[in-house]
């Protein structure tokens, strides 16, 4: 059997790849390993190792990485650390590939250890840009380190192709995650009410926004222009979700603090399980913020979607999202234009462009079938 290690290091990547590790685990040609750390073990994001643990999942290795300074050097001296112990873990597991998914510091210090180690690697969601946040150039980073890949539309398929990797290696997948909340077990309003202890208004709204990590140090008036523009929907329900554990992060979450503190009908979240997570978007009205999930999976749901701030500039989008600036009276335009009748018709007929059949089946029957021996050695593809 191929032993095949994943790493997940934070509760969105994590609900990304839940189906998928599952069917390692079930695979009769395949060995699951799984090494979790990151904000999984933080108890400020919720430790979320525990949905892991809910999910009777083994857990073969775990470790702490968060610095306690959530600044440059912070972040530094994680990558560092994860890079050493990802060596550690790999030596002692001894995998025949790695699997990992997106472009987090975390992921990127899985790979750089896995190249060190000659353990060929499986990325999923490379081609793709965000180009307001440095996790772009890791992404692409990782791509150069991967030996196969699983991309989410055809474009991004070209694009890593375009930098060099063997075209027979890219496969065009569609999303993990999209196919997941195909597949998943949505709560009610009254269940979500009586497990996170909330209310729901007539209209409400999801809101997740992470910095801009590539900006000097915008996070916190971005985060407040968006708060002040929600000060006007005071029937409207408001449920906040963390950022993720980046550079800024800490200061977006002492203002969502501060405002549901302030503000009546609303409630903030250190982090949510999948089910709860999406369950919640498909009762709200829309999601606003600069989430990848906003881009690539709450399309799916038929919810809109509101993009604030350059992060995620460079993907690509179904018609039911809206691109915005970060300043509060664009903002309420942009709520009002997505909660009109016309763009809530629009919203519910717009293709999702991350579709693509049921992906994680595709992917358990390449690492199935593909020989992974001669995986390690790449030839730079050039472009004729």
């Amino acid at each position: 059997m191929k032993k095949i290690c994943v790493i997940t290091g934070s509760r969105s990547e994590y609900g990304l790849l839940k189906n998928l590790i599952s069917k390692i685990q079930k695979s009769k040609k395949l060995q699951l390993q799984l090494i979790v750390t990151g904000s999984h073990l933080s108890k400020e994001f919720g430790n979320t190792i525990d949905h892991i643990k809910k999910d009777n999942f083994f857990i073969n290795k775990k470790f702490k990485i968060l610095h306690k300074l959530n600044n440059e050097h912070g972040i530094s001296q994680a990558m560092s650390l994860a890079v050493s112990k990802f060596s550690s873990c790999y030596s002692q597991l001894n995998p025949d590939l790695i699997l990992i998914l997106g472009d987090r510091y975390e992921i990127f210090s899985s790979a750089i250890a896995a190249l060190f180690h000659k353990i060929p690697i499986a990325h999923l969601h490379g081609g793709e840009r965000s180009e307001g946040a440095y996790d772009d150039s890791m992404r692409h980073s990782i791509t150069k380190l991967s030996h196969l890949h699983f991309v989410s539309a055809q474009i991004y398929k070209k694009r890593v192709i375009q930098m060099g990797e063997n075209p027979k290696k890219v496969f065009f997948t569609g999303s993990v995650g999209v196919s997941s909340i195909k597949k998943l077990h949505f709560l009610s309003k009254k269940q979500l009410e009586n497990k996170l202890n909330i209310k729901f208004c007539n209209k409400n709204f999801f809101i997740i926004f992470h910095p801009v990590t590539l900006e000097d140090r915008t996070y916190k008036v971005q985060m407040n222009e968006i708060v002040n523009s929600l000060k006007k929907y005071k029937d409207f329900g408001k449920f906040f979700v963390y950022p993720s554990a980046d550079l800024g992060g800490s200061s977006i979450i002492t203002i969502i603090k501060k405002f549901v503190k302030e503000n009546t009908n609303s409630y903030c979240f250190s982090s949510l399980e999948q089910a709860e997570y999406f369950s919640m978007v498909k009762n709200c009205n829309i999601v606003v913020g600069n989430s990848s999930s906003g881009i690539i999976e709450v399309p799916s749901l038929r919810v809109g979607v509101l993009n604030i701030g350059n992060r995620q500039a460079g993907r690509l989008k179904s018609k039911a999202i809206i691109d915005c600036i970060p300043n509060k009276d664009i903002i309420s335009r942009n709520i009002d234009k997505l909660l009109t009748p016309k763009m809530q018709k629009k919203i519910k007929i717009a293709p999702n462009p991350y579709e693509n059949g049921d992906a994680p089946k595709k992917i358990i029957d390449i690492l199935e079938k593909i020989e992974l021996k001669d995986l390690i050695k790449k030839k730079f593809r050039d472009i004729t």
